[in-house]
């Protein structure tokens, strides 16, 4: 819904709510000069005050809270009455975790149920989200597709489509990349294009230096859309690598979108699976693996899996 029809919306509800006798009047005209002298300003507070008519008389309410996903609210226990209050803040600030979240009898509590409800919110945005274009332009990747027609709700429900390559993605990949490079260099929006656009433009420098650095040729590197995993075996196919290395956007967790794996198969082909696959999983900044030196150790793995001539199991075993 747009930002004017929620306004209309939210009018028109004050005006029901004023003519039934349960507002007063000043709540519209405070609402309307603010919208007039700040017109789609999103920046002030968001908590607001009305006087609502209760059978008790007239009294004064905040209709809103603030955010809950401020780290000042991320990071305060809610636990009543806990034995140890110093010793269940030390214990928070060690995870992640949604600990110290307290009850309100069999329910959680309203600020956790926001910071929730919060959170989740981003895990859905990554995974309905698509990778910039601009980004994809500066990085000079051109797109290809799989076997999913029908957007995020088909790519969600049938992974198998997306693990295959779509006749006119092999044709383009027939006429515009190198065949038989050392590294070939792919990337995937797979179930969060927010990790794509986070770390992107970080690693892929990384891995470009290192390949010139290490005397490895670089395929021509190009975006899949709706990628899974398994489409490496689609690409090895038909460009033949020596290695090859899928950077995708992992299954976002509660309040974390941002974190990347790199895939990689040593001549991957038909029928391999992830027994014959490396990965360099949850790359992402201020907690998890640096993208900068999840490139350089990506390509130092490169280097042995073709000093071993296998990845995966078969690399652990020589």
């Amino acid at each position: 819904m747009e930002s004017e029809q929620i306004d209309l919306l939210i009018n028109e509800v004050i005006k029901r709510l004023e003519t039934e006798g349960l507002i007063s009047s000043q709540m519209q005209k405070n609402s309307a000069r603010s919208t007039e002298s700040n017109p789609g300003d999103k920046s002030k507070d968001p908590n607001q005050s009305f006087n609502i008519n209760s059978g008790m008389g007239l009294q004064t309410i905040s209709i809103d809270l603030d955010d809950p996903t401020k780290p000042v609210h991320r990071g305060k226990p809610l636990v009543d009455n806990s034995q140890d209050p110093e010793a269940l803040l030390a214990l928070m600030s060690t995870t992640t975790a949604r600990i110290g979240v307290g009850r309100a009898g069999v329910r959680p509590k309203t600020e956790s149920l926001l910071l929730f409800q919060s959170d989740f919110a981003v895990s859905q945005d990554a995974l309905y989200k698509e990778v910039s274009q601009d980004l994809l332009k500066r990085m000079g990747l051109f797109t290809v597709n799989t076997l999913i027609t029908e957007g995020k709700t088909e790519y969600l429900l049938r992974p198998d489509l997306g693990r295959s390559l779509s006749q006119e993605a092999k044709s383009i990949l027939e006429s515009k990349c190198i065949k038989n490079p050392n590294i070939q260099i792919c990337v995937g929006d797979g179930l969060s294009a927010s990790a794509i656009e986070a770390n992107l433009e970080k690693i892929f420098p990384v891995l470009q230096s290192g390949c010139q650095i290490a005397g490895l040729s670089m395929g021509t590197s190009f975006f899949i859309q709706n990628c899974r995993v398994g489409v490496m075996n689609d690409i090895g196919d038909i460009i033949e690598p020596e290695v090859l290395i899928l950077l995708i956007g992992e299954r976002p967790g509660l309040g974390r979108a941002d974190s990347m794996s790199a895939y990689m198969a040593y001549r991957p082909q038909k029928g391999h699976s992830d027994a014959d696959r490396e990965v360099i999983c949850n790359i992402f900044d201020n907690g998890g693996t640096n993208p900068l030196e999840a490139g350089a150790y990506a390509i130092r793995l490169a280097q042995d899996m073709i000093k071993n001539k296998g990845s995966g199991v078969k690399m652990k075993m020589a």
